[in-house]
């Protein structure tokens, strides 16, 4: 079976093709991984990776509740009992670096949102006072670019000294790299704003600027290129994504994971619909796919050679030994959605195991 194989993964030798996605769960008060946090993902350290929720790089960044940050000492002393657990556990781990620009509301940080652009999204943003009308984000002056820039390269300084595998930028679901990239978000006219490679330009001074802590076979981009995500959208996806997908081909990184559109989508152009076979018109290092992937589906698409490694997330999330579940082909337990962004350990560390 494929989805068992191992693969080399830069100097990473992962022992199977089974990912586990980042998932955002709400288990961090005030911002600081925990012990709690450090049993969920030593449970489920057999993945082949895994990549952890998204962390916020600076205090802005943060748009929901309880969501872990990795720019201050507190945060790296965290994650640390993370790393070390899912290490001794024989376990690689990957920390997802995250911005969610306009996606955020001033409850969590006393400030107005950034973004590209000074559109707000539409919907509402949940906050522990319950939800409230999202706000007009600040767009961003070209002179603010190289402080976040700055942010995510602590954020990255943050990682190596916890310990983590690598990093992987969140550059998808409509937060604020995929904001930059996507024209419904971006209507700037400076250097940023305009064509494909002006739109893709804050991506590739953040990697410039992270690939400067760490090497470029250990930095990861997670795209989205069929948006929908937090009000995402663009007016031509395939140009657009195609030309990210092109430069990022020329940067030696460890991979691209693709969210996948979701079962059902459909759209003017089969390369829209099918994100992962976009992106891999246009680039050839590893390729990872996610969303919605079974066991049987995801294999099927190892065999097709539509992608290299295949990432699992409720999967993972209502079965921690689901690589052994697989291996057995053994029945698998059903996620209790009431509880994915809850807090405490209820539907978080307490999924059973075949071992019991």
């Amino acid at each position: 079976m494929l989805l068992l194989e191992p693969y080399h993964l830069g100097p990473i030798t992962m022992p199977n093709r089974m990912v586990m996605c980042p998932l955002t769960r709400n288990r961090a008060p005030g911002g600081i991984p925990n012990a709690l946090m450090a049993q969920y993902y030593t449970q489920r350290a057999t993945a082949g990776l895994i990549i952890t929720e998204g962390t916020q790089v600076s205090a802005l960044g943060q748009g929901y509740q309880d969501t872990p940050g990795i720019y201050t000492d507190a945060q790296r002393d965290g994650w640390r009992i993370v790393t070390d657990a899912v290490h001794h556990a024989g376990g690689r781990i990957f920390a997802q670096l995250w911005h969610v620009g306009r996606v955020s509301h001033s409850y969590y940080h006393g400030q107005q949102p950034v973004a590209p652009s000074a559109i707000p999204p539409a919907g509402k943003a949940y906050t522990p006072d319950g939800m409230k009308d999202f706000e007009t984000p600040r767009a961003l002056a070209s002179e603010d670019v190289p402080g976040l820039v700055a942010e995510f390269r602590r954020g990255a300084e943050v990682a190596h000294e916890a310990g983590f595998d690598g990093v992987e930028l969140h550059g998808a679901n409509g937060y604020l790299i995929d904001q930059f990239f996507q024209t419904g978000t971006n209507q700037r006219t400076d250097k940023y704003g305009g064509s494909p490679a002006n739109r893709t330009r804050f991506l590739l001074e953040i990697l410039d600027a992270v690939t400067s802590v760490w090497p470029s076979e250990r930095v990861g981009v997670r795209l989205s290129p069929a948006g929908g995500s937090n009000g995402i959208h663009d007016a031509d996806p395939v140009e657009t994504f195609s030309h990210i997908a092109t430069v990022l081909n020329d940067r030696g990184l460890a991979y691209v994971h693709v969210v996948e559109a979701p079962v059902g989508t459909t759209g003017p152009d089969e390369r829209q619909v099918c994100s992962t076979a976009l992106v891999r018109e246009s680039y050839g290092g590893t390729l990872i796919t996610a969303s919605g992937y079974t066991p049987e589906t995801a294999e099927r698409a190892l065999e097709n050679h539509c992608a290299d490694l295949v990432a699992f997330g409720r999967l993972f999330i209502a079965n921690p030994d689901l690589v052994e579940r697989v291996r057995r082909g053994a029945p698998l337990n059903e996620p209790d959605r009431a509880t994915f962004y809850t807090s405490g350990p209820h539907g978080y560390i307490d999924y059973p195991t075949m071992a019991g």
